[in-house]
Parts: structure tokens; C-alpha cells; sequence
């Protein structure tokens, strides 16, 4: 292996830029003080201002129902792709270039299409609309991990199946389901921390009484911040890493 000089403390420093702003909003969130930045003694005052802030609750509850319903829509869908074609072949590349574009193209434009799209179709904006906006962009999320597994099955044990006269259905249900399980629900856990976090398209397709968290708190930014927000992006930081590590044991199974 070549080492290059200095290559570790660029990714030490790379590595701080990135998780010392997190770690201070999560120290923030037990901050006394009622301003954002300013450090004013340790105090779980502004945990209970977040529970008790109603719209902030709305808003939650708005995130949760979206990511939900998304994760239900991208990750059957992501499966029946992922089950549709054979892992060789041009099907095969086809598909996982179909299903990898909403990666490859840049949100606001994704945002600005479905917004077009919905409004020339006459679908109302507000959760639904949010909803499946989110699977869209979940579902390559979705699909990897199922995708992954399956490839990591051994082909004789459908040949097993068959020479037992099992049927499709059956074979499925008996011996490809069980064992692409943890990619399937790995894949569920990604989607939903992918929807839960989603800002751009959130803001351009929520209507009255839809406002998800993200966009509420974009609008707290422009109107005043307390420190209410970082525990409640504390909340929504300590779920994500829970969901997504829950997602890497799972793959590893």
C-alpha cells in the first residue's frame, strides 16, 4: 500500500469540519441560555420548550407520516426491481442506472419537476404529494441494499428449489424472501432516514398544514432561533445514526 505524507491529518481535519458542528448543536441542546450560540450553563430547559412547542410537534408528526409512507412505497418497489432483473446483463446495468438517477440528478431540479409535474396533473400539494416525491428519491436507497444481497446468493439454491418442484411463488416465499430480509430492511431504514431528512423538495411541495420539520425549522432561521431547535435536531440526528447503524448491521448479517 502507498502512504502518502500528510494524507491522515488532512482526513483528520476533513473529518472534524464535518462532525464538530454537529457535536456542538448537540451540546447546544443542553444549553441554559436563551441564545442559540452563547453557552450558558447546562440545563434540559429547552428539551421541554421543544416538546411543549406545538407547531413544532405538528411539524414532526408532518415528517414522520411522510418518511413513513414513502419508505412503504420506494421499498416495495425497490425489492420488485431488485427481483425483476437477472445481476448480469444489459437489463441489469439499464435498471440500476434507472433507479440510481434521482442520485445523479441535483435536488432543486428534481424539486422543480415534481412540482410542475403535480401541478399539470392537478395533484394537490401536502403530504401525499411530499410523500411520493420522497420515494422517489428513496428509492435507490431502497434498492442497493436488496440488490447487494441478491447478489450475494447462491443461484444453486434455486436450482435446488426447482429440482423439488417448488414453485416461484413458493421458492420465493420459503427461500429468497427470508434471506434477502436484512437487505430489505435495511434498505427500509435508509429510505425513511432519507425522507426524514429531505428539505428541498419538502419546501417545494408542502401545503397548508403539511410543513415537515426541515422546512419548519428553515423557517425559524429566518424568523429567530432558541435553543429548542438543537434538541430537536438532536432528536432527529440521534434517530437517523440509530436507523442507518440498525441499517449496517442488518447488511452485514
Amino acid at each position: 500500500m502507498i502512504r502518502v505524507p500528510g494524507l491522515g491529518v488532512v482526513a483528520a481535519a476533513a473529518l472534524l469540519f464535518l462532525y464538530v458542528p454537529i457535536a456542538v448543536v448537540v451540546a447546544l441542546s443542553f444549553n441554559a441560555s436563551s441564545m442559540v450560540t452563547l453557552w450558558g450553563g447546562f440545563s434540559v430547559h429547552w428539551w421541554g420548550e421543544a416538546a411543549r412547542d406545538a407547531p413544532m410537534r405538528a411539524a414532526l408528526g408532518n415528517s414522520l407520516v411522510a418518511a413513513l409512507a414513502a419508505t412503504s412505497i420506494a421499498t416495495p418497489l425497490a425489492t420488485a426491481a431488485a427481483l425483476a432483473f437477472p445481476p448480469q446483463g444489459r437489463a441489469q446495468g439499464a435498471t440500476r442506472a434507472i433507479v440510481a438517477l434521482p442520485l445523479l440528478v441535483p435536488e432543486i431540479v428534481l424539486a422543480v419537476a415534481l412540482l410542475l409535474g403535480f401541478v399539470l396533473v392537478g395533484i394537490p400539494l401536502g403530504l401525499p404529494a411530499i410523500a411520493a416525491a420522497h420515494a422517489v428519491i428513496a428509492l435507490p436507497f431502497a434498492y442497493l441494499p436488496v440488490r447487494t444481497r441478491l447478489d450475494a446468493l447462491d443461484p444453486a439454491l434455486g436450482e435446488a428449489a426447482r429440482d423439488l418442484y417448488a414453485s416461484p411463488w413458493r421458492s420465493f416465499r420459503r427461500i429468497t424472501l427470508p434471506l434477502i430480509a436484512p437487505g430489505v430492511a435495511s434498505g427500509a431504514m435508509l429510505a425513511f432516514v432519507v425522507s426524514l431528512g429531505d428539505f428541498t423538495i419538502a419546501f417545494f411541495l408542502s401545503g397548508p398544514g403539511s410543513t415537515t420539520l426541515p422546512v419548519y425549522v428553515f423557517g425559524l432561521v429566518r424568523t429567530g432561533l432558541t435553543p429548542a431547535v438543537n434538541a430537536v435536531s438532536t432528536t432527529l440526528l440521534l434517530l437517523s445514526v440509530g436507523l442507518v447503524a440498525a441499517s449496517r448491521l442488518l447488511s452485514n448479517r
